[in-house]
């Protein structure tokens, strides 16, 4: 093959090229290329991110599960931009074009846009006009009159007359000169770079009402006469905008010189012409090359690049959106269990009753039932007492409440249930319990093997008792798309979607460490090394043999093999087994080290477990060897302080207030507790127990200017707000974080109840906003939000 015979002769330059991954990689993270290096080297070899993260700290220079994450992407990136690269220098190569200008370009392109814009000239098209203007032989009159400003341009058009291939007059010729420069214009790579530098400093989007939606598009009035920096656009109002395009109900464009209303011509002309030194006059010549300027950027290059930015708008709008779901999905799965205990789970109802069910200290369903206490049937009495009777019978410790329909009823039952049995069960709790997902678990195939005998809705109550006792347990079971923590969800990549919110659950399920005696197979799946088949394999050796007493067991489970052990073993716990390590997060590999750090104290390795005195008068550099260093002996040490720590935090719940149970119950000024059930770029939704979330809206967070709400809030924070405004028939409610802020002190127009549209940060810090403005209450990801959470 060619290529293999380009690579010959340059097989240095390729080379250099490649190692440049790593060295590009470590300066966007700020560390040392070897750190970089090494890294690429365990992922090259099968190692997983959770298991480099927390096991290979000398060789990655201690990087965490976030730049690992970011190392991988982009290592991913740039081995396909060189794969690309090969293809692009293949088939200049081939056709005979590769010069050493072009070939030192190609190498030194740094992102796939510049390499395309290169190849451009050189990639395969079908027969463009002006391709059909050179086989007629046409090519040398356009560069005569690019180069001789002086030409007669009539006289010398008719010396390309050529009937036969369809240029039969003078006008012909020079149309057919104009699309040959026009082609070539739009080719040239580094005009292309001089005029995207231009329009990504000064271009504007402007989205427009589509003819005649006003009605049905309402939902996206606040776009209908909308113009913002394209540069400057924030993630959800990017997505928003382009859910109005595709659903018809907007037209958006990109405008390249705002402020130009004459709109006589486009500045990117003058960049044009200038980059091909054309100072033009008015002659014949000038004149001509006036319209193929204009022709060039208006048919050619401003479409390109109207696309192009606006799929760059889109890629980054999604990008940011997946790492909000993201950021929610892993506070959402680190909340804090409310531990082994055994639990009531209320799925609320009316017609069709609350779904009962009881799950142990261990998760195990005991009891069931259904029961109907609210209209039309309004067997309250007798519903008391099936739960006080259950509750006394199973010794249930907690109350797991969904948040669904007739949730506060149902969450007063629970009340009334606690006061009857608090002598029997003077602990009895009860906590609101988000139902996200519970109804895609209910439904799923993992349920019905699970319980193949049990109603679907006994399911779904069975999930929210679990998901109280331990969110990550329960909620791995789920698709995580299905939790609806996000923004604009359904209008991202599903599959860049899938992939960032799959590392989410690996990272959170690795950090937390799994029980290998208790965890349900989709748990165990997520642990780094392990896939669902290993998973079943597992669970089946467990359910054949009994439980595992020592970690080396693993290997003899059914197709799980060394590589796999290493990966997985340090995440997997065995409390009460043969080992007390098998119980901690250190790996198998490193048991000697512990076995030496206790021979040296004249300690059993179960001495040395949890003796923090000793432990913490240590030096992790007196057990540093060639195979352990300071990072891995240090890691140790805390470990054997605390083995088997939960990293989660303290379990809170917040309390909602008696008789606020609708929307309509809420009035302005009053201060409310709620659960934060998602954060966005804009602002955070909060639960206050009305079937519907307020937005605190990011100025309302804190006194102080904040360019990202996750600084502040995660889902799940238990928050108290301030009602600033409610509207009912709408359904929208408007909080501040700011309790000493009053609502009726701001009156807020109807035109003001939008975002800020501007997308200028310091505009915002200087322009005073109505509070209410600043609510979003007309931004159409509430009502997207409001249908996805029902």
């Amino acid at each position: 093959m060619i290529i293999r015979t380009f690579y010959s002769r340059h097989d240095h330059t390729f080379m250099q090229m490649t190692r440049n991954i790593a060295q590009i990689i470590a300066q966007e993270l700020n560390v040392r290329e070897q750190q970089v290096s090494s890294t690429i080297s365990l992922l090259d070899d099968g190692a997983t991110v959770p298991f480099v993260a927390r096991y290979r700290k000398e060789a990655t220079g201690g990087l965490d599960d976030t730049q690992l994450r970011t190392l991988n992407s982009r290592l991913s990136y740039l081995r396909d931009l060189n794969d690309r690269r090969e293809v692009i220098i293949s088939s200049i190569d081939t056709q005979g074009k590769l010069t050493p200008e072009l070939q030192r370009a190609l190498f030194e392109a740094d992102s796939k846009t510049r390499l395309e814009d290169l190849y451009l000239p050189y990639k395969p098209k079908r027969r463009t006009k002006g391709r059909i203007a050179i086989e007629a032989g046409i090519e040398p009159l356009a560069d005569h009159l690019l180069n001789n400003r002086n030409a007669d341009i009539e006289p010398e058009a008719a010396k390309y007359i050529k009937a036969e291939a369809g240029f039969a007059d003078s006008k012909l010729v020079l149309d057919g000169a104009r699309f040959i420069l026009m082609e070539r214009f739009a080719e040239d790579a580094a005009l292309l770079q001089k005029v995207r530098q231009h329009l990504s400093q000064n271009s504007v989007l402007e989205s427009r009402m589509a003819k005649g939606k006003e009605k049905e598009g309402a939902k996206f009035r606040d776009y209908f006469e909308h113009t913002e920096k394209l540069s400057k656009i924030p993630s959800h109002r990017a997505l928003a905008m382009l859910r109005g395009r595709n659903e018809g109900m907007l037209s958006l464009s990109m405008n390249a010189d705002p402020g130009n209303e004459s709109k006589q011509g486009s500045y990117c002309e003058v960049i044009i012409a200038e980059h091909f030194k054309l100072n033009l006059g008015t002659g014949g010549v000038d004149s001509w090359l006036k319209t193929v300027v204009t022709a060039s950027w208006r048919i050619k290059i401003a479409l390109q690049m109207e696309t192009e930015f606006i799929a760059k708008m889109r890629e980054h709008a999604e990008s940011e959106a997946i790492n909000v779901f993201a950021r929610n999905l892993g506070d959402l799965l680190m909340a804090a269990p409310a531990g082994a205990k055994a639990t009531l789970g209320l799925d609320p109802g009316l017609r069709s009753g609350v779904k009962v069910a009881i799950v142990n200290n261990t998760g195990k369903l005991v009891a069931h039932a259904t029961i109907f206490p609210h209209a039309p049937q309004k067997q309250w009495d007798k519903s008391v007492r099936t739960l006080a009777n259950l509750a006394k019978m199973h010794k249930v410790e907690l109350i797991a409440v969904g948040n669904g329909t007739a949730s506060r009823e149902t969450d007063k039952l629970a009340a009334e249930l606690i006061a009857s049995v608090k002598t029997e069960l003077p602990r009895l709790t009860k906590i609101m319990v988000s139902e996200a997902g519970a109804s895609v678990y209910s439904a799923s195939e993992l349920a019905a093997n699970e319980f193949p005998d049990l109603d679907v809705s006994i399911r779904g109550a069975v999930s929210i008792a679990r998901r109280l006792q331990d969110p990550l347990a329960e909620l791995v079971k789920i698709e995580p798309k299905s939790i609806g923590v996000g923004q604009y969800q359904h209008d991202v990549s599903q599959s860049q979607l899938s992939l960032s919110l799959e590392g989410v659950v690996e990272d959170c399920v690795n950090i937390v460490g799994v029980d290998l005696n208790m965890a349900s197979a989709p748990l165990l799946a997520q642990v780094a090394g392990l896939n669902k088949t290993l998973a079943r394999n597992i669970v089946n050796y467990r359910d054949e043999n009994g439980q595992f007493t020592q970690r080396k067991q693993l290997l003899k489970v059914a197709r799980l093999g060394p590589k796999a052990y290493e990966q997985a073993a340090g995440f997997l716990r065995i409390f009460s087994g043969d080992n007390p390590l098998d119980a901690s997060s250190v790996h198998p590999e490193a048991y000697s080290l512990v076995e030496t750090i206790a021979k040296a104290k004249g300690l059993a390795v179960a001495a040395l477990v949890g003796n923090t005195e000793l432990l913490r008068s240590l030096s992790a550099a007196e057990f540093i060897t060639d195979r352990f260093g300071l990072p891995t002996v240090t890691d140790i040490l805390a470990e054997l302080d605390k083995p088997g720590r939960d990293p989660r935090g303290e379990f809170k719940t917040a309390t909602f207030m008696e008789g606020v149970e609708k929307v309509n119950h809420l009035k302005p000024d009053m201060i409310l507790e709620g659960v934060v059930t998602n954060v966005t770029n804009f602002g955070a939704f909060v639960d206050v127990g009305v079937h519907q979330d307020g937005l605190v809206h990011i100025s309302s967070l804190t006194d102080k200017f904040v360019s990202d709400p996750h600084t502040l809030v995660k889902a799940g924070d238990v928050v108290k707000v301030k009602v600033m405004e409610i509207d009912v028939e709408r359904k929208r409610i408007a909080l501040t974080m700011r309790l000493d802020e009053k609502a009726a002190d701001k009156p807020a127009p109807r035109a003001a109840q939008r975002p800020n549209l501007a997308g200028n940060k310091s505009n915002q810090q200087r322009k005073p906003q109505p509070k209410q403005a600043n609510a979003a209450m007309g931004n159409a990801f509430a009502d997207a939000f409001s249908k996805l959470k029902k």
